[in-house]
């Protein structure tokens, strides 16, 4: 799921744990993200933000978890961002195979 907001964009996927290594992938409309931080006392929602952040160039302080903090579906919101950096992330997931 990718929506748009007022001065942002908002991702919705799903989380995989304690895999063998960071990835983005998609099947069908869903996104998941494989991370290797295991799913014990938030430090896996911490490591996604840091994973996003290092991913889209983005400070981690724009990225804010929105639903899901104890759930692998997760609704993750990017907040003041610009148009170009909105369309370099949507662009890249829609470019996920």
């Amino acid at each position: 799921m990718i929506k748009e907001a007022e001065n942002g964009i908002i991702l919705g996927f799903r989380i995989s744990p304690n895999a063998s290594k960071n990835e983005f992938i998609k099947n069908g409309d869903e996104i998941k993200i494989k991370i290797t931080a295991p799913p014990v006392d938030g430090k896996a929602n911490k490591f996604l933000i840091k994973f996003l952040s290092d991913t889209f160039k983005v400070p981690k302080t724009y990225i804010t978890l929105v639903k899901g903090e104890t759930s692998k579906d997760k609704i993750i919101s990017f907040n003041n961002i610009s148009k170009e950096k909105i369309e370099e992330i949507k662009s890249f997931v829609n470019s996920l195979k």
